[in-house]
């Protein structure tokens, strides 16, 4: 029997089947969210490999924030992966939201990305 899932689930996987469509070969930005930190992660998804990753649960991001859930930091992290991203020769991507809505905290991690560097 199959399991069911959830409605974020079934958005989640819908989200990532278009932008697979889409993408054209192009890297994908992939944002975590979760109760305390954020999660970003540039993946080449034709080789099945990431090729930079930031998070607040990182020691550098840690001393720079106070809180790993809000806004302010969701903007160092999208600034921290836009810039180990160049440094990768990473400037075309396109952005993977999950389940979530571009809103908040993907919002401003997704801006931040844009304003270091990265195009999508």
């Amino acid at each position: 029997m199959r399991q069911q899932l959830s409605s974020f689930e079934r958005r989640q996987q819908r989200t990532r089947t278009n932008l697979k469509r889409l993408a054209n070969g192009r890297i994908r930005l992939s944002v975590f969210r979760s109760g305390q930190h954020i999660y970003a992660q540039l993946i080449d998804d034709s080789k099945g490999v990431t090729l930079a990753a930031a998070s607040t649960a990182e020691k550098e991001v840690k001393t720079k924030v106070k809180n790993g859930a809000n806004v302010e930091a969701a903007k160092t992290v999208g600034k921290l992966i836009a810039e180990r991203g160049v440094k990768a020769q990473v400037k075309d991507v396109v952005f993977d939201r999950g389940g979530h809505l571009y809103h908040g905290r993907v919002k401003a991690l997704a801006d931040a990305a844009r304003e270091a560097g990265l195009n999508f």
